[in-house]
C-alpha cells in the first residue's frame, strides 16, 4: 500500500473510531465504573474483535450478511440484545472508580470479563461487518496480500484503541464529579439508556447499514 493511500485510510479509521459507538461507550462506562486501566482491558478485547471481524469480512461474511436476511437478522438480534444487556447492567451500577478512593470499583470485575465484554461488543456489532465490507475494498487492490490486510486491520484496531484511550482520559474529571451518589446514579442511568438506545437502533438497522 502506498503511503498516501495508507494515510487516507488512517484518516478514515480515525474519523470512524472517534465517532461515539458501542465500543467507545463501553470504554467510558468501564472507566467510570472500574477505572482507566480496566477500561483499556476491554478496549484490548474490542481490538481483538476488530481483527476477527475484519478477517471474517474479507473471507466472505460481509457478502453473506448482504445476501442472507436470516444471517443478518440473527447477528443483529445478538448484537442488539448484548447492548441492551450492557445498558441494564450499567443502569443498575452503584459505584465508580473514584468513589472508592483506591482506584478500584466497589463492584469487583475480573480482567477476563472486561476483555470478553469488549470482544463481544466488537463481534456482535453488524455495523462493523458492513463497514469493513464497504470500506476495505476501496483501499485494497484486486490481488491484495495477507500483509496488506494485516496492515489495514492493525491500523483500524490501533485507531480504535487510541480513540478509546482519549475518551477514557477525558472521562477522568467525571469520576470526581460523580463522587456524589445522586450524580453517579444519574450518570449510570444515562449511560444505560444510551446503551439500550444503541441496541434498539441496531434492531432497526437494515442490511445496508441504515435504519
Amino acid at each position: 500500500m502506498e503511503l498516501s493511500h495508507w494515510l487516507l485510510f488512517t484518516a478514515v479509521c480515525l474519523a470512524t473510531t472517534y465517532s461515539p459507538g458501542p465500543g467507545v461507550l463501553l470504554a467510558v462506562s468501564n472507566a467510570l465504573t472500574h477505572g482507566p486501566r480496566q477500561a483499556l482491558i476491554s478496549s484490548s478485547g474490542n481490538a481483538l474483535g476488530i481483527f476477527i471481524v475484519a478477517g471474517l469480512t474479507v473471507s466472505g461474511l460481509g457478502l453473506l450478511l448482504h445476501t442472507s436476511a436470516l444471517a443478518f437478522t440473527a447477528l443483529k438480534v445478538v448484537g442488539a440484545g448484548y447492548l441492551i444487556y450492557l445498558g441494564i447492567r450499567q443502569w443498575r451500577a452503584r459505584s465508580n472508580a473514584f468513589s472508592t478512593g483506591t482506584g478500584a470499583a466497589a463492584e469487583s470485575v475480573t480482567p477476563r470479563r472486561l476483555f470478553l465484554n469488549g470482544l463481544m461488543v466488537a463481534l456482535s456489532n453488524p455495523k462493523s461487518v458492513l463497514f469493513f465490507s464497504a470500506v476495505f475494498p476501496q483501499f485494497m487492490p484486486e490481488q491484495a496480500s495477507v500483509g496488506q490486510l494485516l496492515l489495514m486491520t492493525s491500523t483500524f484496531a490501533a485507531c480504535a484503541v487510541i480513540s478509546h484511550l482519549t475518551y477514557v482520559l477525558a472521562a477522568g474529571p467525571l469520576m470526581r464529579w460523580c463522587a456524589a451518589p445522586r450524580r453517579l446514579r444519574n450518570l449510570n442511568r444515562s449511560l444505560g439508556l444510551i446503551f439500550i438506545g444503541m441496541g434498539l437502533g441496531v434492531l432497526r438497522m437494515g442490511a445496508g447499514g441504515r435504519p
